[in-house]
């Protein structure tokens, strides 16, 4: 699929398995955070919303006031963090590479890159919206 000239109901015809959609205070500043620390892109940006590519995994941006009329709205915190308990792990990306321009990015870095006894190298960085990225490799 093009995402830079697919239409929301292509786009949205188009989605299947599981899908992840990030609710997010700046939908400018996520982009650069995530393009930056972890190479992803995005297409169609606006102000309220982005596809966002990892790969050949797609997910969405949206901005709060786009969810208006949505029953989760309601429940974000006003601080975060807002996607406590959830990890997004992006198994393509070097834990070391990630932490060195997550701190150039204002992202707090809640583990720094640990070979872990599950066979992984990851590090733990939480962006200012409150997610947690689990950049990691294999330690094979």
């Amino acid at each position: 699929m093009n995402y830079d000239d697919t239409t929301p109901e292509a786009f949205g015809g188009s989605l299947r398995g599981i899908g992840l959609n990030l609710l997010v205070r700046d939908v400018a500043r996520q982009i650069a955070f995530l393009e930056t620390v972890f190479g992803m892109k995005a297409f169609q940006p606006t102000a309220d919303f982005a596809i966002m590519t990892y790969g050949d995994q797609v997910f969405q941006l949206h901005s709060d006031g786009t969810y208006h009329s949505n029953p989760l709205l309601g429940l974000l915190p006003e601080t975060p963090p807002r996607g406590a308990g959830i990890e997004i792990r992006l198994y393509d990306t070097d834990p070391d590479a990630a932490c060195r321009q997550a701190e150039t990015e204002g992202a707090t870095v809640l583990q720094g890159p640990t070979d872990k006894p599950h066979g992984l190298r990851e590090a733990y960085l939480m962006c200012e919206n409150g997610y947690a990225w689990v950049p990691s490799r294999p330690l094979i």
